[in-house]
């Protein structure tokens, strides 16, 4: 069972984890370097504590002590207990949903064992905007993607906005850090995949046309918003991939664009 701490001090050093989190460029150093997340929310700590993350703290506004007390009687981490006004003073916002964590990271994967047993799989070139990496997250989860690959710089899946904008789906789809970018997609080739790139271009092939039917071993290439995929990750690519668009609009919010193009390769049309 955790030690339930009452803290009236802003300034406590075992509130450290969750200082300063409206700071992104600082939380984009510190978590990574210190083997941390932070998860937000009952259902975004559930999941993460089901996903096998080990629990390094927990820091509760007084009334959702109640809520989280299955938690609090399983877990051996502490649990601090703060009144709303302390818990903004140390993060720098209001916490609305009154319940942060922090979780201890896991060790990433290596590309070799994520492609080893999926069939279907996203690669994102350059997303670096946390709410587009939680977005598509939750979308390759509920749509049936298997696994996702980042470039060296897409945004960390585990920054606390990523994980709340997925709902914790991060949790659940295998991903690694392709090195060595666009180079690394050879590997992926290798391994069996066809890459398709996902691009406006009206050279590219309309999605039902390449993806008619479920699509197996395919890797599906995604890029950051409005600038889409490098020139490099283009020419990486098997096929260009767009979704046909109507009533002159150009293009899709790349999670949108995500989540249709993953039920076109998860899903298609019935083979007759």
């Amino acid at each position: 069972m955790a030690e339930l701490i009452t803290v009236d001090d802003p300034d406590d050093p075992r509130l450290r984890d969750y200082t300063g989190l409206t700071d992104v460029e600082l939380r984009r150093r510190r978590e990574p370097a210190e083997g941390l997340f932070i998860a937000e929310g009952e259902k975004v700590i559930r999941r993460a504590g089901q996903a096998g993350y080990p629990m390094r703290s927990m820091l509760l506004s007084a009334k959702w002590v109640d809520t989280m007390r299955d938690i609090i009687d399983e877990v051996t981490a502490p649990v601090y207990a703060v009144s709303p006004e302390l818990a903004e003073r140390v993060t720098g916002y209001h916490v609305h949903r009154g319940a942060l964590a922090s979780m201890a990271r896991k060790p990433l994967p290596t590309v070799d064992e994520v492609l080893r047993t999926a069939r279907r799989v996203a690669v994102m070139e350059a997303v670096n905007d946390h709410t587009n990496i939680g977005a598509i997250f939750r979308s390759a989860a509920a749509l049936g993607m298997d696994a996702v690959l980042l470039s060296p710089d897409c945004a960390d899946p585990l920054y606390r906005r990523s994980v709340k904008v997925s709902m914790g789906a991060v949790f659940s789809v295998p991903y690694a850090r392709l090195d060595g970018w666009p180079r690394a997609l050879d590997s992926v080739r290798k391994a069996g995949f066809r890459l398709l790139a996902l691009t406006p271009d009206e050279r590219a092939v309309p999605m039902d046309e390449a993806a008619p039917h479920r699509l197996e071993r395919v890797a599906l290439m995604l890029g950051a918003e409005g600038a889409g995929l490098s020139g490099r990750a283009l020419d990486a690519a098997d096929t260009w991939v767009r979704i046909p668009m109507a009533h002159g609009v150009d293009s899709l919010n790349v999670g949108a664009a995500a989540a249709v193009a993953f039920y076109a390769v998860t899903t298609g049309r019935p083979e007759s």
